[in-house]
């Protein structure tokens, strides 16, 4: 029996610098909106200011992570040791 996991089909090696900022942007920018919608307009009429926020958000951080995540690699071994 096969697992779900196997029929799957991987994208190639080369696309993980589009694709860890993608998610790492979906996912950072999802939950700062949820917060910050909340905080600032409570449960009332929160789905549609949320998603128009996230939206915005996403647009944003998208094309910023794949900019600025060559620079935090490299700084970040300034800062720490090789395995």
């Amino acid at each position: 029996m096969s697992s779900p996991q196997s029929s799957f089909r991987k994208l190639p090696a080369r696309y993980a610098g589009i694709v860890m900022p993608l998610l790492l942007s979906l996912l950072m920018t999802c939950i700062v909106s949820v917060i910050s919608t909340l905080r600032g307009i409570g449960p009332a009429g929160f789905p549609q200011v949320w998603l128009g926020a996230w939206g915005l958000s996403w647009l944003v951080a998208f094309p910023v992570l794949l900019l600025v995540l060559p620079v935090v690699r490299r700084l970040t071994m300034l800062i720490v040791r090789a395995a």
